[in-house]
């Protein structure tokens, strides 16, 4: 007897327990979506003074003025986005050039040229500054089309070039270019130039790197009762 009551009490605990008391499996945790792949492409902006194309880089060169209303400046428009924006642009200086100031040895001129990014509030981002020595037709980083001048080109035309990168944070959605200050060294003395709307720079290659923001979903169609 003994012996089949413990045959009974092992069968009873080999027995599974019901569903419900057994431990519940957590869920499988879905990965985390991807974040969207890096995207650069040309700017969209506003730009109030074009110079013109470059002849030989066939980039649109425009005008930098100087001002302190940011709605003055190169405005640009952000695409939408997700995290922060990455502009990026060549900043030149201006130079007007004259064959027969090269050719008596008297164009030397250094220029440093100074601009700031700003949110559309005012908000300064990022100063950039752009400074170097012309002499010859060799310092020029291009020609400029749609001028009088020998060849169909104008007198004005970029000199230097500095890289200019800023990072604009996620809830910007346009910034501008706005010019600052401009000091200019000839063999007879500087020139100081800082009277709002005069151009003293020019920008180029302006580009935008930016994770796209993802399509906003549509809203739900509510069904009509018959």
């Amino acid at each position: 007897m003994r012996a089949a009551a413990l045959i009974l009490a092992m069968g009873l605990l080999a027995v599974p327990a019901p569903a419900g008391a057994q431990a519940r499996r957590a869920p499988a945790r879905r990965p985390a979506p991807a974040a969207p792949a890096l995207r650069t492409e040309p700017a969209m902006m506003m730009c109030p003074e074009i110079l013109g194309e470059g002849v030989r880089t066939k980039q649109t060169f425009c005008d930098v003025v100087i001002g302190r209303d940011p709605a003055a400046g190169i405005i640009v428009t952000l695409p939408p986005h997700v995290g922060p924006v990455t502009l990026t642009f060549d900043l030149h200086n201006r130079h007007t050039y004259s064959e027969d100031l090269v050719r008596a040895n008297r164009a030397y001129s250094r220029y440093t040229a100074t601009i700031g990014v700003l949110t559309l509030d005012n908000t300064l981002l990022k100063w950039g500054i752009v400074e170097n020595e012309f002499r010859t037709a060799a310092d020029l980083v291009d020609r400029i089309t749609g001028g009088s001048g020998p060849g169909g080109v104008k007198a004005v035309a970029p000199t230097g070039t500095e890289s200019i990168a800023v990072e604009i944070p996620q809830e910007e959605n346009a910034v501008s270019i706005l010019g600052y200050k401009l000091t200019v060294l000839r063999p007879d003395g500087v020139d100081n130039f800082n009277a709002a709307g005069r151009p003293i720079a020019l920008v180029s290659n302006v580009m935008v790197q930016y994770r796209p923001a993802p399509p906003k979903r549509a809203p739900a169609r509510r069904s009509r009762g018959r």
